[in-house]
């Protein structure tokens, strides 16, 4: 067994660091169920602290992305259940305070696609819905096929999008009129749409195309400066929350101390001899 052996998902690590993530639960259509959010979460925390990964491809097998929440195992597991009194009656305090642990878990296990430092660029083919929505907006770069298409479906199980779409959407397309629209329709959003407005950067023919794609742009990623590259990242994402002074004055604290990288000279004498640089890892 490798480092990276999973139930729900195939992972791969290549010589040059790119790796490789494939959702593998087809019979489910890739129905996000506890394990797989779990081990989505244990992935990409393992990938932060793993200097052979320089670059993450993300893909899904079967006929769809993922057909969002697994309903079946929600209607039996923590979101259906509910805490007793000693007298056998629904405590809705009690409930309350072990589902609100429920939720921040399952947000943790998304958001660490975002805080892995690593870039993660996702390939999306077929339906992409719901929980489909938050995790590939924690990803970097989005790459879709032609038949792609998206939902933010929870409206229509009775819920508001609660794991990081409502967050991360707006900050992704910055067209806050579509947003709402498509959050509070749960509409079908086709591939070109979903270009059109940001959501996605490229759309493919295939699923095959899009995964090679994905592949191109991460082994680019891979060949740069590691410290550049995971600095980039973190900086882009503290920015994002944060005002632009804010943002300018935390680059400066950071990059004190990523100019002391060895990096920088390497890079600066490959592009003097007209070289390729070759950067070790992090």
């Amino acid at each position: 067994m490798g480092k990276y052996s999973f139930e729900c998902l195939n992972v791969t690590v290549s010589a040059e660091g790119v790796a490789h993530v494939e959702i593998n639960r087809p019979q489910a259509l890739n129905a996000f169920n506890t394990q797989t959010w779990t081990e989505i979460g244990q992935c990409f925390n393992q990938f932060k602290a793993d200097g052979d990964v320089r670059s993450v491809v993300v893909s899904a097998s079967g006929r769809m992305f993922t057909a969002g929440l697994d309903l079946k195992e929600a209607a039996t597991g923590p979101l259906a259940q509910g805490a007793a009194t000693d007298g056998g009656a629904v405590d809705v305090a009690r409930r309350g305070y072990y589902h609100r642990l429920h939720i921040l878990t399952f947000q943790d296990a998304i958001s660490a696609v975002e805080d892995c430092d690593k870039p993660v660029v996702v390939a999306v083919h077929g339906g992409c819905l719901g929980i489909g929505i938050d995790f590939t907006t924690a990803c970097d770069v989005r790459i879709c096929t032609e038949d792609a298409y998206f939902m933010v479906k929870e409206v229509d199980i009775g819920m508001a999008a609660d794991i990081g779409t409502l967050q991360r959407l707006p900050k992704v397309v910055g067209n806050d009129s579509w947003v709402r629209e498509v959050c509070f329709t749960a509409r079908r959003i086709p591939a070109q749409e979903a270009c059109s407005v940001g959501l996605v950067s490229h759309v493919l023919p295939t699923r095959e195309d899009a995964v090679e794609k994905a592949f191109e742009i991460a082994n680019l990623i891979a060949s740069k400066s590691p410290v550049a590259v995971v600095s980039t990242k973190h900086l882009l994402n503290y920015s994002r929350d944060h005002s632009v002074r804010e943002g300018l004055e935390y680059t400066a604290i950071w990059n004190s101390l990523a100019h002391n990288s060895h990096d920088m000279a390497t890079a600066i004498v490959a592009s003097l001899k007209k070289q390729k640089a070759r950067f070790p890892k992090l």
